[in-house]
């Protein structure tokens, strides 16, 4: 009975090998499942999944901002006419046209016309009746004090701008984040879907040993408790199917969540397409690690929106001590010159026909002005150190997830190593059972630690592959071959 039972065992076991090699039967994918690459993935995720597409649109929102900021600097015109009459008297009329051109420099050029006329119109504002009581004007507002290098307009430009760079920095930031959620979210598919696939290959195996088990009963070359050891192990490996099942199906429905069709209907994840892992797990050298850390000090996006921060922060104190300056702000302007209102052109002339102003003001005890300008300096230096912080809580998470990659890798050899000698095991357990000196109760329990170690060791794969996207993300860049 035992050498029938060998003999049985025999033809049905082979299906358990294990091996990490391209002919593993656990790993080949059936001809009606195509493979669905990780790259794959990302490329369907980035295209049309809401979220990334939101990220898309925030530096499309700090454009706008760079617009708003510069509507300080669109050129202006202005009108206003005002009249007065009473007991039929004519007061007065008055008609103001003019367009000023904001510029960069803070030379503010403005060109206009008025029309002063009536019985009790103020002196300072009459115009001589040869002139038709119309007068043209042009001239600039030049700011000598505060407002000289820069005020608020060019200050909130040039914010505007570096916000743009911020925008960018967050969409980096976001869809990072995406990706690593949706890399571990795959990684754990794999898991579900290649640990069914053994599950289910050994629950075939175990319906195989049953029957036979139950056939050879029959004949009465097996025992009753032969028939009821297999049975039961057959019912286990019915449970841990179903279960794996399960798993597989709900870790399926999460993938669908990243997918999306360009119409932003939601897509349902075929049943024939399944996750691939292309060659093994390899390790890191140091040298990827030291790349990894200079990566992140250049362009790992928290660090770079809090550079940006300062330098938005500096803006704001280079504005504060111009609010330390005194207010002088002159004004000239020609009148009628080089043209006058009926038409005819004559040379400028600086010291005739003209208005000149000057304005000037300075808080005596500049408190408020003082105070800004140390506020400023106190956020600066605050965002100094949280920066400095953040590098360090950066650099010291892709050390300690590289630690954790590189230690999973040698746990992973081991566990490889093992699954081999489980199968030696369970090899020489199948010639003691030939010679008579074992059953079927120990192959079930060879069986069962091989089994044990096999899942383990698809555990480790997928979790290798997990820590590998953490680093990355850690790192602020994409992981893999992710390029878009």
């Amino acid at each position: 009975m035992k050498t029938l039972l060998f003999i049985l065992l025999m033809a049905v076991l082979p299906g358990l090998g294990f091996s990490q090699t391209s002919s593993d039967s656990v790993f080949i994918l059936p001809d009606t499942v195509q493979a669905f690459t990780l790259e794959n993935f990302y490329g369907a995720l980035l295209e049309n999944h809401p979220l990334v597409r939101q990220a898309r649109l925030l530096p499309d929102a700090a454009r706008q901002e760079v617009r708003f900021a510069r509507g300080a600097f669109d050129p202006k015109l202005e009108a206003s006419y005002n009249t007065k009459e009473y007991q039929d008297k004519e007061y007065y009329n008055k008609f103001l046209a003019a367009f000023t051109i904001p510029v960069w420099f803070p030379v503010d050029p403005k060109i206009g016309i008025e029309q002063n006329e009536g019985t009790f119109i103020n002196p300072e504002s009459s115009i001589p009746s040869s002139d038709d009581y119309k007068q043209l004007f042009t001239g600039i507002r030049l700011p000598v004090g505060r407002g000289l290098f820069t005020d608020e307009r060019r200050a909130a430009v040039k914010q505007a701008q570096l916000f743009t760079e911020m925008a960018e920095a967050e969409q980096v930031k976001m869809i990072n984040k995406i990706l690593l959620e949706a890399a571990k979210d795959y990684w754990q598919w794999y898991f579900t879907y290649y640990a069914y696939r053994l599950l289910s290959n050994n629950t075939r195996i175990a319906e195989e040993i049953y029957r036979r088990v139950n056939l050879n009963a029959s004949m009465g070359e097996a025992s009753g408790i032969d028939t009821v050891q297999a049975k039961i192990t057959l019912q286990q490996r019915l449970i841990e199917r179903q279960e794996a099942y399960l798993d597989f199906l709900n870790q399926g429905i999460k993938i669908s969540n990243y997918l999306w069709d360009p119409n932003q209907n939601p897509l349902q994840l075929s049943p024939s397409v399944a996750p691939v892992l292309t060659g093994d797990p390899e390790s890191l050298s140091t040298q990827t690690l030291n790349e990894l850390m200079f990566m992140a000090r250049q362009n790992h996006p928290e660090l770079q929106k809090l550079s940006i921060k300062l330098n938005q922060l500096e803006v704001e104190r280079k504005l504060a001590v111009e609010y330390l300056k005194p207010r002088l702000d002159l004004q000239y302007s020609f009148l009628n010159q080089p043209i006058t209102p009926d038409g005819s052109a004559q040379s400028f002339s600086l010291g005739n026909d003209y208005k000149f102003g000057v304005d000037f003001s300075i808080p005596v005890l500049l408190r408020k002005e003082r105070a800004k300008l140390g506020q400023t300096k106190l956020k600066i230096r605050s965002t100094q150190l949280e920066r400095t912080q953040a590098e360090r809580d950066i650099l010291n998470q892709i050390q300690q997830v590289y630690n954790q990659l590189t230690n999973t890798q040698l746990i992973l050899n081991q566990q490889s190593a093992m699954v081999d000698n489980y199968e030696r095991l369970l090899d020489a357990e199948l010639l003691n059972l030939q010679l008579g000196e074992s059953d079927l109760f120990k192959i079930n329990v060879q069986q069962e630690k091989l089994i044990q170690s096999q899942m383990k060791f698809l555990k480790l794969r997928s979790e290798y592959e997990k820590l590998k996207a953490s680093l990355y993300w850690a790192a602020g860049v994409r992981n893999l071959n992710a390029t878009r």
